[in-house]
C-alpha cells in the first residue's frame, strides 16, 4: 500500500447527487486535502438501466458547484484510470482469472428457478437460505466441459470454509466482527459478464490504491465480503470509516418527504454552495464542539476521522436555514449582487446584460435586502415592485393605508414635492418627505405607509426612501397618481 493517502467518492449516476452523497464527497475531499493525500472521483457507471450521462453530468456539476475538486477522474484524468467502471471490463477480467487460478471464484450453473426453489424449502425446514454451495463441489474438469460447451454461468467468490471472524477495525465504529461462517458464497461475476458491485468496487479500489474507504454505514454489512475478496486477490485491504446516516426530523432516513435532498434542489431554492458545504460537513462531525460557521480552508485544515460521531445526524432545515441566510449576510454587495442574477433572470425580471449596464443599481439593491433574505430566492418577492412598470395593490393593503382619511392629500402632496426634486437621491427624496407629516398635521407613520403601499404595492417593503431612489422618477410618481384611485379624500 502507497504511503500517501489515497481516497474515492464513488457515485453511482442513476440519479441527482443526494446531500447524503456530498457529505460523503466532502469529508473524503477534506481528509485527503488535510492530509495531503489524493482525492479520486470515480463513477460506478454499471447499472445500464439507470445510469446516464445527464446524471453523471449533473453530480459532476454538483460537486463543482460546492467547490470540491479532485485530483483524478472525470475532466482531469489521472495514472490510475479510466474512471468510468465501464470503461474498466479488462481490469475485472483480469481480477476474475486470478481468483481462478487460486481456486478463490468458482462456476455456478445454478439457474434462478432451482435456487428460488432450494430457498423455498430451506425456508420451509428453517435452514439457512443463502446459496448451498452445489457447484462449490462439482468436479473442475466437469465444470470446465460445461464451461465450453457453452452452458450459463456466474462466478462465485469461495469463501474460506475455516477462517475465523472477519475483524473490521473500522476509523468511526471501531472493532466489529463478522463471522465467515454466516457469510454467503456470493456472485462476482453475472452470467452476463458484468460484475457484481462487490467485486467491482474492490477490484477498483485495489487498482487505484485507495487507502481509506470512507463511505455511509449502509456498506457496513458488505465490508466482509469485500475484505475476502482483497484477500483473494492478495491486495491490502484499506482502513474503512463507515459514516453515520442521516435522518429526516422523523427519525427516519432522508427522503424526499422531509423536503429538498439533492444537491440541485438545495442550489435552485437558494442556498450558498459554502453554507451548504458547512452545514454537510457538520452533519456527524465537529471541529471542536462549538464552532459553526467555518471556511472551506478550515475544514480542509482541520477535518479528521476521530471526531466523526458514531450517531446518526438528524437535518435541520431551518438551521440550514439559519446559517445560509448568515453567510448571505457576510457577502460583500458586489458578490450577492452577481449571485442575485440568475434567480431575478429565472423570474424574468432581469438579464445578465442589465447587471453588465448598471452595476452600481443592482450593488445598491443587494445591500437593501441583504438582512432580509436567509435564501437568495426569497429575493424576488421584496423586489419584484422595482422591476415591473406596474404593479398590483394588496387589496388588504389598499383598504387599511389608502382607504383611510386623508391619503388623497397625502398621495397630492407626496407626488408634488418629490415632482419638484432635482436630484433623485435617497437623502434628498427623505429629507422630502419628512417634512409632510408637519405640513399635513398627520403623523408620519401615516405619510410613509401611504407612499409605500402606493409604490411598492404592500405595507411590507425595502427600505422606503432608498427603494424610492432605485425606482426611475417618473414611474415612482406614475403609481402615486394612479394610488389615488384608491384613496380617501377626508
Amino acid at each position: 500500500m502507497t504511503d500517501s493517502v489515497r481516497v474515492r467518492f464513488a457515485p453511482s449516476p442513476t440519479g441527482a447527487l443526494h446531500v447524503g452523497g456530498a457529505r460523503t464527497a466532502i469529508y473524503n475531499w477534506a481528509f485527503a486535502r488535510r492530509t495531503g493525500g489524493i482525492f479520486i472521483l470515480r463513477i460506478d457507471d454499471t447499472d445500464p438501466r439507470r445510469s446516464t450521462a445527464e446524471n453523471t453530468a449533473q453530480i459532476i456539476r454538483s460537486l463543482r458547484w460546492l467547490g470540491l475538486d479532485w485530483d483524478e477522474g472525470p475532466e482531469v484524468g489521472g495514472p490510475f484510470g479510466p474512471y468510468f467502471q465501464t470503461q474498466r471490463t479488462e481490469n475485472y477480467r483480469a481480477a476474475l482469472e486470478t481468483m481462478k487460478a487460486n481456486g478463490s471464484a468458482y462456476p455456478c450453473f445454478c439457474s434462478t428457478e432451482e435456487l428460488q426453489a432450494r430457498r423455498s424449502l430451506a425456508s420451509d425446514k428453517r435452514r439457512a437460505r443463502g446459496y448451498d454451495r452445489s457447484c462449490r463441489r462439482l468436479d473442475p474438469a466437469v465444470a470446465a466441459e460445461r464451461i465450453a460447451a457453452g452452458e450459463p454461468h456466474v462466478w462465485r467468490l469461495a469463501v474460506p470454509e475455516q477462517q475465523g471472524d472477519i475483524v473490521v477495525q473500522d476509523a468511526v465504529r471501531g472493532e466489529t466482527l463478522f463471522p465467515t461462517s454466516a457469510m454467503d458464497d456470493y456472485i462476482l461475476v453475472r452470467a452476463d459478464g458484468t460484475p457484481t458491485y462487490n467485486f467491482a468496487t474492490v477490484v477498483d479500489d485495489a487498482d487505484m490504491r485507495i487507502t481509506h474507504v470512507i463511505r455511509g454505514d449502509d456498506h457496513l454489512s458488505n465490508t466482509p465480503r469485500q475484505i475476502l475478496v482483497y484477500q483473494a486477490l492478495g491486495r491490502p485491504v484499506p482502513v474503512f470509516a463507515h459514516l453515520p446516516m442521516i435522518w429526516g426530523p422523523d427519525g427516519r432516513k432522508l427522503s424526499k418527504r422531509h423536503g429538498a435532498t439533492s444537491v440541485e434542489a438545495f442550489q435552485e431554492e437558494g442556498y450558498l454552495p459554502e453554507a451548504l458545504l458547512n452545514y454537510l460537513a457538520l452533519l456527524g462531525w465537529s471541529l471542536d464542539g462549538e464552532t459553526t460557521l467555518m471556511t472551506p480552508e478550515v475544514l480542509k485544515s482541520h477535518f479528521s476521522l476521530e471526531r466523526i460521531s458514531k450517531s446518526p445526524a438528524v437535518f435541520d432545515h431551518q438551521k440550514l436555514e439559519w446559517m445560509n441566510g448568515a453567510y448571505i449576510r457576510n457577502l460583500g454587495a458586489a458578490e450577492l449582487a452577481a449571485r442575485l442574477m440568475p434567480f431575478l433572470e429565472r423570474a424574468s425580471l432581469a438579464r445578465p446584460r442589465d447587471f453588465e449596464e448598471r452595476p452600481d443599481w443592482f450593488i445598491s439593491l443587494a445591500a437593501l435586502v441583504a438582512e432580509r433574505i436567509k435564501r437568495l430566492s426569497e429575493v424576488i418577492p421584496w423586489v419584484r415592485f422595482l422591476f415591473t412598470a406596474e404593479i398590483d395593490i394588496d387589496p388588504q393593503a389598499a383598504e387599511s393605508v389608502l382607504g383611510q382619511s386623508g391619503t388623497r392629500a397625502t398621495l397630492e402632496h407626496a407626488h408634488e414635492a418629490l415632482e419638484s426634486l432635482d436630484e433623485w437621491t435617497p437623502e434628498a427624496i427623505e429629507t422630502t418627505l419628512r417634512r409632510l407629516p408637519e405640513t399635513l398635521n398627520v403623523k408620519p407613520k401615516m405619510v410613509f405607509q401611504t407612499v409605500r403601499v402606493a409604490v411598492a404595492g404592500s405595507t411590507v417593503s425595502l427600505p422606503l426612501f432608498e427603494s424610492l431612489a432605485l425606482l426611475d422618477k417618473q414611474v415612482a410618481l406614475g403609481r402615486l397618481k394612479s394610488a389615488l384611485r384608491f384613496a380617501a379624500a377626508g
